[in-house]
Parts: C-alpha cells; structure tokens; sequence
C-alpha cells in the first residue's frame, strides 16, 4: 500500500476494487441481507403498483363506470317533470329503472336484477354481446341476458321467457356492460330491456320497490358535479335524491381498494420490520466471517474510515441487488394479480409500469438496509487490529455514532411512510406500535439474561451449560429474542387472519338465513301466501313486514331540528341520513331488535305518531327518545317523534331497519309486504322447486330471492378476501422465516469457537446438539405467548378495523400453528448447528 494511501486513506474507487475483489459473485455471507431486501421491496412494489393502477383507472373512467358525470336516484317513483327539466338543463339525459324480478319459463325460474334502460343509454362508453359485436340498447320486447340468467332458466338465445306478465326474447348474451361496477352487488344476474318494459309487465306499482336512476352527461365538460348536486338538493330538498358523482363512480370498489391498500401496507412495512432485524443479524454476521480481512486491512494501513467504505460499498451492492430483483418481481406478479381481480374491480391486464410506487418501493428497501446496517458496520471501524482478531473472546463494545445512524435511518422510513400514506394515523399507529414491540421483544432480552443468571445452577451439565450460553458476555441472546420473536408473531398473524375469516364465513354468514326471500307481496295476498307455502310445507316458518322506502330530512330537538340538507358533512357513523333507507311499521318490536332506552308503544297506537331508531345511529348524531325526525316518503314530509331506541342484531339475515314507525305514522303511504320463507331441513328439493314456480304464476310482479345463492356470493367474496389476506400475509410470513435462518446462522458462527472447545474437552455430537436445542428450547418457550400476544393484537386490527369483520379466530388452529413455528425453530436451530461438528478444532483455535 502506498504512502498516500495511508496517510490519506483510500479514494472511493480504491475501496471499490478492494470491495469488488472480496464481495462473492453469489452474494456469500449477505445473502440474508438480498433476501430480506427482496421480500419487502417486492411487497411494497406489487401492492404500490396495482393499488395505483386501480385508482388511476377509477378516476380516469370515473363517467364510463358512473355512465355519466352525475347520477340521481330515487326509490319507488318516477321523477316528476320539473325535476327531469332541472336535471335536463346541465346536460343530456338517460334514464330508467332497477329492480329485483323473476324471469321463468314453464320450467324454471330465476330471480334477475331487472336493468330498464332508455335508447340513450349508454352516454359513455360501449355496450358489447359476448360474441364481441357491439349493441344498442334493446327494444320492444328484446332482452339482453347474462349468461347465468340464461343458465338458471335453461334457455338459449332466441327463446322465450316471462318477466312478469310480459313474454320476452333472449336477443343476446351480455358482454361487456359498461356501468355495471357502479351498480354494485346484486341479487341475481343481470337482464336489459327497455324502458318501457317494467310498467308493461306490472312490476311499477304503487308501493313496489324499485329505483329510478337518471344520468347526466353535462354539457359543459368541466363543470364540479359536486357544485351541481348542491344545486339540486337546494332546489329539490324534500326529494329524497341519492347522487354519485364521476368522481365517486364506484363507493363499494373506492372501499374496497382503501381496505386492502391499508392492509397490504401493513404488511409490506411488517415485512420491512422483520427484514430490518434479518438485516442486523446478516450484516454483524457477515462483519464476524469477514473479521480477518477486516483485521489485515488495518495491520496493512488502513483506516477506519476505509474499513466503512469498502463494506459499506459491499453492503450497497446487496442491496441494491436485492432492490431492484424486488422491483422486479413486484412487476412481474401484476398481472397475475391483476387476473385475479378481473370482474370485480377496474384492472389493466399485462404488466403495468407505475414509477411512483417503484421509487418508494426501492426507498425503502435502501432505507432499511441503510438504517439496520449501520449499527453492525459502525461498530467495526474504530476497534484495533487486535481487538477485531479477539472478538471470539474480547466482544467488540457498542458504538454510539452507530446508535445515532440507525436513529437517523428509522427516523427516515418513519417520515417516509407517514407522507405518502393515505392512512397517516393508520400507519403512524402501526409504526409505533413496532416501535413497541421492538422496545418489549428488547426488554425481554435483557430480562431474560438477568433472569437466568440469578436461577441456581443446574446439576445437569448439559442444561447448565445451555443457560450459560444464553447470560454470557457477548451472547446474542436480544437479537435471537427479537428475530424469534417476530417470526413466531408472523406464524400467529397468518393463522389468525386465516381463520377468523373462515370463522366468519362458516359461522356468520349462514346464521339464521331463510330459505327465500319475497319482495313485492300484494298487502291482499297475504293470506293467499301462507296458503300457498304451508299446505305443502306445514312445518314452514314465515314472516311478512310491511316495506317501503323513506330518506331523514332532518333530526333533533323539537324546535331546533338539524336539516339533513345543511349539513357540510355527515357525521361518522350516520349513514341512515345519506339518501332513501328501507324502513317499516310495526306493533310490535321486530325480531332481532331490543330495546334499550324509551318504551315501546302500544298495538295500534292512535296517539302522536312514533318511531323506533337504532341506538348507534342516535349515538352518531346525538338523538335521544322525545326528540324528533321528519321523514321524507315519495316526495312528502312527515314529522314522527322518537319514542326508543333499539340494539339490533345486524348479523341475522331477516329484516333489520334503522327505522321501525307505529301504523299511524307511515301506513296510508303505498306500500308493499316483504316476506322470508324458512322451510324444514327435510323439505325434498323437487318440492322447493314446486314451491318457487308457484309463488312466480301467482305473484308475477314480485321477486322471490333463494338465500342461499346470496349466502354463496358472499361466502364467495370473503374466501377471495381470505385467498387475497393468506398471501399478502405469507411475505411477512416467509421474512421471518428468512429471519429466522439469519439469526441461527449468525449465532451459528459465533458459536463455532465454543463448540470446538467442547469438543477438544471430550463433548459428543449427541451433547453438542442437545446443548443447542436446550438453548434454543428455552429462549423459545419464552417468547411463545409474547409472539401470541404481538400477532394476535396486529390480527385483531387488520380483522376488526381494516375488514370490520367479527373477530372469530380457531384458536386451537393458532395454537398449533405456534406450536408448528416452535418446533420449526427447533429444527432450523437443529440444521445450524451441523456445520458447527464440521468445523476443524486447529483452524478455528488459530484464529482466535
């Protein structure tokens, strides 16, 4: 080395050779670094990439979703000629009807959602068959099928089949609907017919619940749809509109993508946590194999300083490696989510290039390394040659310019992470919380070195020597209690999320769900209906409740009302005051429901009229029993004074309203029955079948809904939900697995001095082995319920709060995925420690 080189240390390019020359072309010793790299850049790539493309393709087809700029709804009436010259006058207008039917033929029936649409529909984008050819909207008796309606009633394009009392063709098979994601979920498929159609086959009738939705294409392109429906509630305040705006096309998908976003986030930064500690360990075991080199360097001249440089240069390289083979593969798994996804939401097909989502991707993963890296590297820089060749013996002593570097980098990603999530205190919340359990997995460390040391020593020499191993000077006992620690928490977090979903679909969705549902039923064939089900089902449990729609035009004290209309926002948890709710009368309180506060009124009260509301909603907006509400009902205000409040069991599958009025209140107003069918277990399927075709040729305008293939839908959802949760979950999953390895295979070569020794003075393999279960064993044991407790809490927020789901975890399926974690540790600490009988005892006593 020349002069210069040691009174001026080395130049950059000087430390690269000499980095280049020693870094393996393999990335031997800092693979554990490039896999822990990999696996959260990856995460964050794919989750960053789709979720953006989703919104982008949300907001740029915002009119194609919506089928206009802004849409206004109203349930169980038409729009009057004023208000259609209001909409009129922004634009040009389409409109029609939604509505639940039955579609049957002489030999089956299939409940449909009935879509009635005018010759402008649609305003924007393409209406194409499922041969590819594009179409208009259908005509007189025409009617476009999806393929499941034609399956359910065994027909084939240009057959026939009743809606109602009307008799119409299958003109085709729908393909491509451009409007359908905005629709939201439905209770059967889809059938197009024209506008006309509905009234003409009986299904719009006083009282029937249907929908008339309106859509505007504004003439002035750049106008705030937000500025015209102001405009419109002002003008039409008691009207009960519902609106969506382009920019709020889908609520359900917005949701949706929200959700899943913030969940997959959390697990990315989950996975980044854990690669951090896989990268401490990685690093400081990397520095330990190479402390020779590094030990020559400094006998040969060179500084702390270029002892930094070269592997930090190294470390760079790791991890740029291990970024860009995550951006990477963050793209290339796209398409394949993207596949996935198609149907349900808005998703390119192919690889999608989003620039933004990769930068922050690859940020974070340097940032990591950055951060987990410094301490380790730092550390080794300012030791003598001697002290590094002593380390076995003499540990190196901690370094507070290393501290300060790791600071600066936590503090980097946590600064990160807060300014481009959409969650700040979703995310700030969680990064405290990883803080903590960092600070406690790091406590328990220290406690439990301090709390073998003062336990009396064992006569077994083996155990003795085990709890030796884990309170010695030097020993790696914290970093094995944080990389255990949030490994076995991974293993915890899986099967929790795991099973508390498939805990809501097996227990929540099916309970107490009828066989049917009826909507629609004449008031004057009530009597008929029973008949007609239970002479041939006597066992039959039936319920009907008087149905119709009415939307909250203002709430409170009496004297001083809060008009729904004024309000600047609505409150958190309000819902009930966003358009028309279904809501009902009753003598009695309904099923489902009990009463908490106030009383009910008597059977067919005649006094002031009354309502029974849901106490969380009063809670949302501060009502209490004595105040009042005026309700809106097919464009007339009623003032109803709030007599209780009610609990209600949201879950059941019957008839749950906000709202439950005394007759006097809403009876006079047009309305229809809604009935639930719940046959007995033993009723022959040929016989349900008889059933459905009969309540079809008796009630032609009302629609009979099978439960069950509602209860298929959503079980079908939450189990992509649960696919969708299983693998985003299992990066973090397999980063602790990644972890894990890293730290056994760290302590593995801290170990191989100790282990030569016992076998210099007479140890079998049989006790060297055992001697490493037992320390393993018992580091294990201890960390078990502290790893329960760290992925159950993270598993009980993602479930509760990010899904609101119910939290129904099989904690027997949890126990024993912990258990399957601890003996996986075991049998990873059992495989790390077969090199250590391999180790030669003069080559390692050498280099002491």
């Amino acid at each position: 080395m020349s002069t210069q080189g040691v009174d001026e240390g080395l130049t950059w390019g000087a430390s690269w050779n000499i980095a280049r020359r020693d870094l393996n072309a393999r990335f031997r010793g800092l693979r554990l670094l490039v896999v822990c790299i990999f696996l959260g850049t990856a995460a964050l790539a794919a989750i960053g990439t789709l979720t953006a493309s989703i919104e982008r393709e949300l907001q740029s087809s915002g009119r194609e979703l919506l089928g206009g700029d802004l849409e206004v709804e109203v349930w169980q009436r038409d729009l009057t000629e004023e208000e259609l010259s209001a909409l009129g006058e922004y634009g040009e207008l389409s409109g029609g009807y939604r509505m639940q039917a039955m579609a049957s033929t002489d030999d089956a029936a299939a409940p449909v959602e009935l879509k009635a649409i005018d010759d402008k529909w649609p305003l924007f984008g393409s209406f194409t068959l499922a041969d590819g050819s594009e179409a208009a909207a259908p005509t007189a008796n025409d009617a476009y099928l999806a393929q499941g309606a034609l399956d359910r009633l065994d027909i084939q394009v240009g057959d026939e089949f009743r809606v109602g009392t009307m008799t119409l063709r299958a003109a085709g098979v729908i393909g491509n609907e451009p409007d359908r994601l905005s629709e939201g979920f439905q209770l059967g498929p889809t059938v197009l017919v024209a506008r006309s159609v509905p009234a003409a086959a009986g299904l719009v009738q006083p009282g029937s619940l249907y929908q008339s939705k309106y859509r505007i294409a504004f003439d002035n392109a750049s106008a705030d749809p937000e500025a015209v429906e102001e405009e419109l509630t002002e003008a039409f305040p008691n009207s009960g509109f519902d609106f969506r705006t382009r920019d709020r096309a889908s609520p359900g998908a917005d949701r949706f993508v929200r959700q899943m976003s913030d969940f997959l986030t959390l697990v990315g930064l989950a996975a980044l946590v854990i690669a951090g500690i896989g990268i401490a360990g990685g690093v400081s075991s990397y520095l330990d194999q190479r402390r020779a080199s590094i030990a020559t360097l400094k006998v040969l001249g060179a500084s702390s300083r270029d002892i930094v440089r070269i592997y930090a240069l190294q470390i760079a390289v790791a991890a740029l490696a291990g970024s860009v083979l995550g951006l990477a593969t963050g793209v290339l798994v796209t398409p394949l989510l993207s596949a996935a996804l198609e149907g349900l939401l808005p998703v390119e097909s192919g690889f999608v290039i989003e620039p933004a989502p990769l930068l922050l991707a690859g940020a974070y993963g340097l940032l990591v390394a950055f951060a987990f890296a410094a301490a380790p590297l730092l550390r080794a820089r300012s030791f003598p040659a001697m002290a590094l060749m002593r380390s076995r013996i003499v540990p190196l002593a901690r370094d507070k310019r290393a501290l300060i570097a790791t600071g600066i980098g936590i503090f980097a990603i946590c600064t990160l992470a807060l300014l481009t999530t959409a969650q700040p205190l979703l995310s700030g919340g969680f990064l405290i919380g990883a803080s903590g359990a960092l600070a406690l997995l790091a406590g328990l460390g220290l406690l439990l070195q301090w709390g073998v040391r003062k336990l009396p020593r064992p006569s077994n020499p083996l155990l003795r020597s085990a709890l030796a191993n884990i309170h010695r000077p030097g020993a790696p006992t914290s970093a094995l209690v944080t990389a255990l620690g949030f490994g076995l928490a991974a293993f915890v977090l899986l099967a929790a999320i795991q099973s508390a979903i498939d805990g809501n679909i097996q227990t929540r969705v099916p309970r107490e769900a009828p066989d049917y549902v009826v909507i629609d039923l004449p008031p004057e064939g009530e009597a008929r209906f029973y008949e007609l089900v239970q002479t041939p089902f006597p066992d039959a449990q039936l319920r009907t409740v008087p149905t119709m729609r009415g939307a909250i035009l203002a709430y409170g004290p009496e004297g001083a009302m809060q008009r729904v209309a004024d309000l600047e926002e609505i409150p958190e948890g309000a819902w009930a005051l966003r358009g028309e709710r279904g809501i009902t009368y009753s003598d009695t309180a309904p099923e489902g429901s009990r009463v908490v506060d106030g009383e009910w009124w008597s059977p067919f009260h005649n006094g002031e009229p009354l309502v029974s509301i849901d106490k969380q909603f009063a809670d949302a907006v501060g009502l209490k029993p004595g105040d009042m509400l005026t309700i809106g009902i097919l464009g007339t205000e009623r003032d109803v004074r709030i007599a209780n409040l009610r609990e209600i069991d949201w879950e059941t599958m019957g008839f749950n309203f906000t709202l439950v009025f005394s007759r006097n209140a809403i009876a006079d107003a047009p309305h229809k029955l809604s009935a639930t069918i719940d046959l007995p277990e033993t009723a022959d399927i040929k016989y349900r079948g008889e059933l459905l075709r009969a309540l079809v040729r008796e009630y032609q305008s009302s629609s009979v809904v099978e439960v069950g293939e509602v209860l298929v839908q959503a079980r079908t959802l939450l189990e992509q939900v649960g696919l969708a949760t299983l693998a985003a979950a299992a990066v973090a999953v397999l980063a602790g697995l990644a972890v894990l390895m890293g730290a056994i295979a760290a302590a593995r070569a801290a170990r191989t001095y100790d282990t030569v020794v016992l076998r210099v003075l007479g140890a079998s393999r049989r006790q060297i082995l055992g001697l490493q279960l037992a320390e393993y064993g018992l580091i294990a044991a201890s960390l078990a319920l502290v790893a329960l407790g760290l992925g159950s809490a993270l598993a009980w927020v993602i479930i509760t709060r990010l899904f609101e789901f119910d939290w129904l975890p099989d904690w027997g399926l949890v126990l024993s995925v912990l258990g399957v974690g601890l003996v996986m540790v075991l049998a990873f600490a059992l495989g790390g420690s077969l090199p250590l009988l391999r180790a030669k005892p003069a080559q390692a006593l050498r280099e002491v």
